[in-house]
């Protein structure tokens, strides 16, 4: 039987071509993240199953690859349960894995410590366009840091990046509180031990629709009283900084001031310092799905794409799960995935960062001929020109548009004869 040519569902073959933009992508994160000083690190790809189904991830605990126990420990016999058979899996996110690396590493890494991690992530999830079951996350977190510098820090330079690698496609962040969240629907009237339930259909905005939303709070049993003044408080709302204010002093009795003042100073300390374009938008509905949130979230829609291509928030209780004290802790993710997928979609033309050249060189060369050719190719190596050298085909119109797809522009050609 022949072996199977196409890869595993969900996972993808790149291209040359999608690689190019992938790396182009992958380079203007990293460069931009390192300006506003991020020192970047790596973590295992392979996690302990107990951090994995720890609670933290939401829905994502359901998507985990799990890994079976090898050798003596894997006995397939007595095993009574699907955790007898398995003890770790593939990292579905890198927010986990970070607080784990920093609990275990905290003392040698100062303080506070500004991370930039970049890997590949694993999620068992139906594929769609721009989401896979193995894609890219570019992560930046500032660990050990409980102001509002941190999430300033985080947006300016995600928007920074985002700017520099769509400077075409016009974005916003939008900026929302847990805190807020919260003290909304305590004011409007749900009981505490609703409001989970809540925010799960309000995270459904986008789908249903305000009239939505109200009719499936009350299908859940809430009193209409409730999901009208919810609905209703949701409408009035305006979208910057003075509507994030007025909102606190509405909700004085629920949520301490210094919530809603602290979002209003981040949206205006952002607003006057940012040099890329974009709106920055206050968002009641912004309710992000992972339950490991505590505090600022923010999420990313580009023009071209859909769902958002970017998002994070703060986690102040994460690392506290590992050590037992908790840490100040907030990230923010670029779906690079998205952005690739965006940059595709609209020809996949990147800057190239350095001239790219092609030998062709006729079949048949003596080897004489050939050596100073490959000493020539290795002189415009070292003055920093990328020179490839490929035997020369017969179809040589085809061949060199194939190499200027994948942004070869200057070709030498080098017969075994002078041409006459």
């Amino acid at each position: 039987m022949a072996l199977k040519k196409k890869p595993v569902t969900g996972m993808r073959d790149i291209l040359p071509a999608e690689m190019q933009v992938r790396e182009y992508v992958m380079n203007q994160i990293r460069e931009t993240y390192k300006s506003f000083g991020f020192t970047q690190v790596e973590t295992p790809c392979v996690e302990h199953i107990e951090n994995l189904t720890s609670k933290q991830g939401g829905d994502n605990e359901k998507l985990i690859f799990k890994i079976l126990k090898r050798g003596e420990k894997l006995n397939l016999e007595t095993a009574e349960t699907e955790n007898d058979l398995t003890d770790s899996g593939l990292r579905y996110d890198l927010t986990l894995p970070l607080s784990r690396y920093y609990s275990n590493n905290g003392s040698q890494l100062p303080s506070p410590f500004k991370a930039l991690q970049m890997g590949s992530v694993w999620r068992a999830d139906r594929p769609q366009r721009g989401r896979f079951r193995q894609f890219t996350q570019c992560d930046i977190d500032i660990l050990g840091d409980a102001g509002n510098m941190a999430e300033i820090e985080l947006i300016l330079a995600t928007t920074t990046a985002l700017g520099r690698i769509c400077p075409k496609n016009a974005f916003t962040v939008r900026i929302n509180d847990r805190g807020i969240l919260r003290g909304m629907a305590l004011h409007c009237g749900f009981p505490e031990d609703g409001l989970d339930q809540v925010f799960i259909t309000l995270d459904k905005m986008d789908k249903i629709g305000l009239d939505g939303v109200r009719a499936e709070l009350l299908e859940l049993g809430y009193e209409e009283a409730a999901a009208g003044a919810y609905t209703q408080l949701l409408e009035s709302l305006g979208d910057d900084a003075a509507a994030v204010r007025g909102l606190g002093e509405m909700l004085a009795e629920v949520l301490p001031a210094s919530v809603t003042a602290n979002l209003a100073d981040i949206m205006d300390t952002v607003a006057s310092v940012a040099e890329t374009d974009f709106k920055l938008a206050f968002d009641p509905t912004l309710v992000r799905g992972m339950s490991y949130y505590t505090g600022t979230i923010f999420e990313v829609s580009m023009e071209g794409f859909g769902g958002s291509v970017a998002g994070g928030g703060r986690y102040d209780k994460m690392i506290g799960k590992f050590t037992g004290q908790d840490t100040p802790a907030c990230g923010f993710s670029i779906g690079f995935e998205r952005i690739v997928t965006i940059l595709m979609e609209q020809g996949g033309q990147v800057e190239q960062g350095e001239q790219k050249k092609a030998y062709l060189i006729e079949k048949g060369m003596d080897s004489a001929r050939m050596s100073g050719i490959m000493k020539q190719a290795m002189q415009e190596r070292k003055a920093g020109v990328q020179v490839l050298v490929s035997q020369m085909n017969k179809n040589k119109k085809f061949q060199k548009e194939q190499l200027n797809r994948e942004g070869y522009t200057e070709f030498v050609e080098f017969y075994k004869e002078a041409l006459k």
